[in-house]
C-alpha cells in the first residue's frame, strides 16, 4: 500500500464531491433524506484514499483509520436526525467525533444512488432476466431510466429467481409465497426497491416483489394479493453495488485516488442454518455454509 500511495497524487475534496454530484446529483434524493457532504474537515487535505461502505459503523470507522482514508462514502447517512450534542455516550456521536478529530470527510448519496440509472436498484435488478425495465416513479427532469424503484417484465420460474437473487447478493433470501404460488410458478412481472421498499412498492400489480425488508403485515398484504415477496435483509439488497461503483469512481478521478470497499461492513442480521459450528468466532449465513 505504501508503494502505491507514493504514486497517488490525490485530489482535493471539492473535486471529488463534484465527481460524485456528476454521477448522481443530490437533488434526486428524496426530500426526507440527508445526503451530500455531511462532514467537511476544518483542515483541507488531499484525498488519496476513499473508503466505500453501506453503513458507517464503529468497526468500519476503525478500518478507515487503520487504512488512512481521508474520505468515507457511506451509502446510508450516519447523520440522519439532527444531532443535539456530540459526546461519547452514543455510537453515532462517537463516529462523528472521530471523523472530526481525524480530519476525515464524510459523504452520503443514499436515495440519489437508488434513483440513478445504473445505480443501486438496477444493480439489484440484474438478479432477474430482464425483458423490459422502467422506474416505478420516474424522476422529473432527469435522464430516462432515473427514478424510484423498478418494474421489470421477465419470464422465469420463481425458484430460478430465488437462486439467482441469492447469487447476486451472496446471501440467503427470505421467501413469502403468494397464496396461489408455488416454487415452479412462472414469474412475468417484478417490482424492485432496494432497502425498505414497502412504501414505493405499495399497490403494485406484479407477480413478485424484491426488497430488503418490510413488516409482517405488509408481507401478508402482498401475499394475499397474489404477489410473492423476496426479502434480502435491508443492506444486503444494496451493498453489492459498491463493488461495481468502486472502479467507476476510481476511473472518474483519473486513478489519482485509491478507492476501496470496506471489508468489515455487513448486515447486522444473519440467517443461521440448522447445523451450527460452535468453533466459529462468528455466525455464518446459511447460504455461505
Amino acid at each position: 500500500m505504501l508503494r502505491r500511495m507514493n504514486t497517488i497524487s490525490g485530489q482535493n475534496l471539492a473535486a471529488v464531491v463534484k465527481e460524485l454530484e456528476n454521477y448522481a446529483p443530490t437533488s434526486w434524493a428524496e426530500k426526507w433524506d440527508n445526503v451530500g457532504l455531511l462532514i467537511e474537515p476544518h483542515r483541507e487535505k488531499q484525498i488519496k484514499q476513499i473508503l466505500l461502505t453501506n453503513d458507517l459503523t464503529e468497526p468500519v470507522l476503525k478500518e478507515a483509520l487503520e487504512k488512512e482514508a481521508q474520505l468515507i462514502i457511506s451509502y446510508h447517512p450516519p447523520i440522519f436526525k439532527p444531532l443535539t450534542r456530540i459526546t461519547q455516550s452514543h455510537w453515532k456521536e462517537r463516529v462523528v467525533a472521530a471523523c472530526l478529530a481525524n480530519d476525515i470527510a464524510l459523504y452520503s448519496p443514499h436515495t440519489a444512488w437508488d434513483k440513478k440509472s445504473g445505480g443501486v436498484n438496477d444493480w439489484l435488478s440484474k438478479a432477474v432476466n430482464v425483458l423490459s425495465i422502467r422506474p416505478l416513479e420516474p424522476e422529473l427532469g432527469a435522464p430516462p431510466g432515473t427514478g424510484s424503484g423498478r418494474y421489470i417484465e421477465t419470464k422465469m420460474e420463481l425458484i430460478q429467481v430465488v437462486e439467482s437473487l441469492q447469487k447476486r447478493i451472496e446471501n440467503s433470501v427470505h421467501v413469502a409465497l403468494a397464496v396461489g404460488h408455488n416454487p415452479k410458478t412462472v414469474i412475468q412481472s417484478v417490482g424492485i426497491c432496494a432497502g425498505s421498499g414497502a412504501s414505493v412498492l405499495k399497490g403494485i400489480q406484479a407477480d413478485l416483489i424484491i426488497t430488503g425488508e418490510m413488516s409482517h403485515h405488509e408481507v401478508l398484504e402482498f401475499t394475499h394479493n397474489n404477489t410473492t415477496v423476496l426479502l434480502c435483509n435491508h443492506s444486503n439488497s444494496e451493498r453489492g453495488f459498491l463493488h461495481e461503483f468502486c472502479p467507476m469512481l476510481a476511473k472518474s478521478l483519473n486513478k489519482q485516488c485509491i478507492v476501496f470497499v470496506s471489508e468489515v461492513d455487513k448486515d447486522p442480521l444473519v440467517t443461521v442454518g440448522s447445523e451450527i459450528n460452535k468453533d466459529l468466532s462468528a455466525f455464518v449465513d446459511v447460504y455461505k455454509q
